[in-house]
């Protein structure tokens, strides 16, 4: 009996405006039109538009000029070298350092050789040193 009572008190409390149950509205459906409208003009009228060559895809951001060429992004402004010219420097700039790298090496291999052999002529003359005032 108290319990059938706390059971009609919970379902009187419950708020008409939340559901149990959670069912969204279903979306529509997108429309497959372009949102361009550049297919419906007439040939002359994107030839204007667009301009006749359309050329590689150029952009300006903050005084720096950029044009794709090649896969990447190259700057047309900011010296007298070309994009092609810079680049090239840059490779070789690269084969420069590991060269440069690869040297510091052999040249950290050929001390580390003559230690070891100056220690060792140093401990043979010690040796011989011992020898001689032995006898």
């Amino acid at each position: 009996m108290v319990r059938t009572a706390l059971l009609e008190l919970k379902r009187s409390l419950r708020m008409p405006l939340f559901g149990n149950t959670f069912s969204p509205k279903k979306t529509p459906p997108r429309k497959s039109a372009s949102l361009s409208s550049l297919h419906t003009l007439d040939r002359s009228t994107r030839e204007i538009e667009l301009g006749l060559e359309y050329g590689p895809p150029a952009l300006n951001i903050g005084g720096q000029s950029l044009k794709f060429e090649d896969g990447q992004w190259l700057s047309e402004t900011g010296g007298s070298t070309s994009n092609r010219e810079l680049q090239r420097l840059k490779k070789r700039n690269l084969q420069l350092e590991e060269e440069n790298n690869l040297l510091k090496l052999k040249i950290e291999t050929l001390m580390d050789m003559l230690t070891e052999t100056t220690v060792e002529y140093h401990m043979i003359e010690k040796e011989l040193e011992d020898l001689k005032s032995q006898h």
